[in-house]
């Protein structure tokens, strides 16, 4: 097979592979500096592009994302309680993700003299010294009065938010903010503004695949350097086994116990019954790692098979596949800790909370194409101020779990519309078709 017609994971696989082996073979013949000096320049480069096209997508997604529910005026208390559920259980997955990567600790495997390393390399990149900022943050913490948080989300201004991945929640309100005064406004009148928006999205979904394509590079760029810092001790490579393990335990538990529990409780759909009818759904989501491939097969499924209302169904999937990204969170939480035990930080419990506001308010944002996810959570490191450069880390083992990722989103789609279903007047559904098998 040709190197062009490879799929992007397995060159980036590829890529994190081969940097790993010129790390190790820069070790043993003595030119570290070498790897420094004329390969670590392309993976900031890589990083650079990441950094750049971070702020554009996340305001150009959510104000298209919350722009475009123009069917809550219809059906208000649908919506509201459909977005109420969503971003709830965006919030019990990140918090399930911290729970489990602080109780299994991954990245605590690598040893202090690696930890030691990886520290001083970081401190040599744009994304400024670890340790310093640790401190500095943790003595703004005792500086600062209780409220300032909330503060701090709201920019004097657009530029000066725009100018800093750092303040990314600033961008976040900021894009929410203008999408619900798009729905206030009204479609006729704010549709020209739309259509720009739709047009500056196609834009930056295209620049992520350009910069995507030269992941591979910046990925051997990136490791080569990290290993070379990291003299020899491999015990990273077992971390990140570990850190596969958690993140694989955590969606699964979304899937056997969360999801189920949610809808014992909630729904009046039998768990059995629906996890044996979601498994085709389910399947064809792994496959493909595609929410929006897998829409129009769950939309059957929940409605026909489940007996989901119609009315719910057309409402509720299509703005899961938007919205609702557990999987995705959960695993930007584990990955956000794991990088920064890796790195040696302890991360605070504002921090930590700062991890969970970001990861939801930014699933919203998070667009359905190779390389958002990554984007976002470079974002999420940016947030807590770790470096973006502990990507090169993980980014090799995206593919297999965005497979599985994928698969705890479309289940939380079908979860969500039983459970939003049960709750909903008869009259308000629509009756034709509705529970048809």
């Amino acid at each position: 097979m040709k190197y062009g017609t490879l799929p992007l994971y397995v060159k980036i696989l590829a890529g994190m592979v081969l940097g790993i082996l010129l790390g190790v073979v820069a070790i043993q013949g003595g030119f570290v500096d070498g790897i420094n000096r004329w390969v670590r320049p392309f993976g900031e480069i890589f990083m650079r592009l990441l950094k750049f096209i971070a702020i554009p997508l996340v305001m150009v997604s959510l104000v298209k994302g919350v722009g475009s529910l123009s069917d809550i005026a219809s059906l208000s208390r649908i919506g509201l309680r459909t977005i109420g559920i969503y971003v709830c259980t965006t919030v019990l997955a990140v918090v399930v993700g911290l729970a489990l990567v602080e109780a299994i600790g991954p990245g605590r495997m690598v040893g202090p003299e690696s930890v030691a390393a990886l520290q001083a390399g970081a401190q040599g990149t744009a994304t400024g010294a670890i340790a310093q900022r640790s401190a500095q943050t943790a003595q703004a913490v005792a500086d600062t009065p209780p409220l300032q948080f909330l503060v701090d989300l709201f920019p004097e201004n657009l530029v000066g938010a725009m100018a800093n991945n750092g303040g990314m929640l600033q961008i976040i309100v900021i894009a929410v903010l203008v999408g619900v005064a798009v729905l206030l406004v009204g479609r006729e009148k704010t549709e020209p503004f739309m259509r720009w928006i739709d047009s500056l999205d196609a834009v930056v979904l295209k620049l992520i695949d350009i910069v995507m394509r030269y992941a591979p590079i910046g990925v051997l760029a990136l490791m080569a350097g990290m290993m070379a810092d990291t003299a020899g001790n491999f015990d990273l490579l077992g971390a990140l086994g570990l850190y596969v393990l958690t993140v694989v335990v955590g969606l699964l538990a979304m899937i056997f116990v969360f999801y189920p529990l949610l809808l014992h409780f909630f729904a009046k759909v039998p768990v059995r019954k629906f996890l044996k009818t979601m498994s085709p759904v389910q399947l064809l989501a792994f496959t493909t790692s595609s929410s929006a491939a897998t829409l129009p097969l769950n939309m059957e499924t929940v409605e026909r098979r489940l007996g989901v209302s119609q009315r719910v169904t057309s409402f509720v999937l299509p703005m899961g596949m938007t919205v609702n990204m557990d999987g995705t969170s959960l695993y930007q939480a584990v990955a956000a800790v794991f990088i920064a035990q890796v790195l040696g930080v302890d991360l605070s419990a504002g921090q930590l909370l700062t991890i969970v506001a970001t990861t939801t308010l930014s699933s919203i944002g998070t667009p359905g194409v190779p390389g958002g996810a990554v984007v976002i959570l470079m974002m999420v490191l940016s947030s807590v101020g770790l470096p973006a450069e502990g990507l090169a880390l993980i980014l090799g083992l995206d593919r297999p779990l965005d497979m599985l990722r994928t698969v705890v989103n479309v289940t939380g789609d079908a979860t969500v519309a039983s459970i939003v279903d049960a709750h909903t007047e008869p009259e308000s559904k629509n009756a034709p078709g509705a529970g048809a098998e």
